[in-house]
């Protein structure tokens, strides 16, 4: 049952991504990128998968789209968007909202749109977890908008982060000391939220 239901939501996360409209060519390269690897990958949304696996992010706004919640990651020593690893499960939207409640405390969180917001290949260099060292790999990752109470208390999530923070929404992009994420990712996010 449980090898059905994980087919089941696999086909479902291939069709939304195929019907995902990309804003632009970053977003339409690492779309294709993203349908090979499910296509062909018997083990994608599993990161015993060596090269490349799935990972959903949050795009966390309050209610007034003023502002966005990142965590100051310690893997990246940088302020940065919430998420993490599909391990195993084909409803990203779950793994989004999941991981943004472990990793800042936050109880209050809905999605703005069960759509996909956004779609990005990211990098993820090689670094030590746990004692055991994991080799540079890929992210095929989707990214959701979520709405969260400002008025939740926040708490780190020390293992991963050392901090959880409000920032305005150009602030967030200053925050971010990992250029690559300020100009192609965080930037393009922005500018969807204010164009809802």
């Amino acid at each position: 049952m449980k090898q059905e239901n994980q087919e089941g939501q696999l086909k479902n996360l291939i069709r939304q991504i195929r019907q995902y409209k990309p804003c632009c060519f970053q977003e339409e390269e690492d779309r294709d990128v993203i349908l090979e690897a499910l296509l062909r990958e018997p083990d994608i949304l599993l990161r015993e998968n060596r090269l490349a696996h799935m990972s959903a992010s949050a795009w966390v706004v309050n209610r007034e789209r003023t502002k966005v919640l990142m965590a100051y990651h310690n893997l990246y020593d940088s302020w940065s968007w919430l998420g993490g690893h599909a391990d195993g499960e084909g409803n990203l939207l779950d793994v989004a909202l999941r991981e943004v409640r472990e990793e800042s405390g936050i109880v209050h969180v809905r999605p703005v749109s069960e759509e996909i917001f956004s779609l990005e290949v990211l990098t993820v260099d090689g670094h030590e977890k746990k004692g055991k060292y994991v080799s540079s790999h890929l992210h095929l990752n989707v990214t959701y908008l979520l709405e969260a109470d400002e008025a939740d208390p926040l708490q780190r999530k020390p293992d991963e982060n050392s901090g959880v923070a409000w920032f305005g929404l150009d602030e967030a992009v200053a925050a971010s000391s990992e250029p690559w994420f300020q100009e192609r990712i965080y930037r393009k996010l922005n500018k969807k939220v204010r164009a809802l």
